[in-house]
């Protein structure tokens, strides 16, 4: 989980915008992982056991990440700054 500061909204707007980068880096390797997780259980390389646990894992992981992810672009926002385009 990539670094997080206690208090966002006394970061500058660069900051942000760093974080904001770090967030959407983060989020794609956690799609990456798991698409690697997903393909260990249909190859029966992992047990569901351990399929079930990284799961609940990665959702947990997922969720903060989008919940940073919103947190950022209202405080972006605020500031009267454009966010950044969308990438899927």
């Amino acid at each position: 989980m990539p670094f997080w500061p206690e208090n966002i909204d006394e970061q500058s707007l660069d900051e942000m915008f760093r974080l904001q980068a770090c967030n959407r880096a983060w989020s794609k390797q956690l799609r990456q992982e798991s698409q690697v997780l997903v393909n260990s259980r249909l190859a029966k390389v992992i047990s569901m056991e351990e399929y079930s646990i990284s799961r609940d894992l990665a959702a947990q992981q997922s969720a903060e990440c989008r919940r940073r992810a919103e947190s950022l672009s209202q405080l972006i926002e605020s500031r009267g700054a454009r966010r950044l385009p969308q990438i899927a």
